[in-house]
């Protein structure tokens, strides 16, 4: 997890939003993603299965060094 940073907006805001999310499935995600993204603003979008989440995708979001979480959320509309 030390290779991994968050921002200040994941810190504050996503987690308040989402208490039950934990930094360790987004890292899971990234690091066995089902799919991934370029996004705008030179942002990447990493999708995977988390067994917590029961059948659900994460979605995470990171900056360009795709090491910095900025974002993350179940996305209900996935299509592999």
């Amino acid at each position: 997890m030390d290779d991994y940073k968050f921002t200040e907006y994941f810190e504050k805001e996503v987690l308040r939003k989402r208490p039950y999310l934990k930094k360790e499935w987004c890292i899971q995600v990234i690091e066995n993603p089902l799919k991934v993204e370029l996004q705008e603003y030179n942002r990447f979008r990493f999708w995977g299965l988390v067994d917590e989440l029961e059948g659900h995708v994460l979605r995470v979001i990171t900056l360009e060094d795709k090491r910095t979480i900025h974002n993350a959320f179940p996305d209900r509309r996935f299509k592999p």
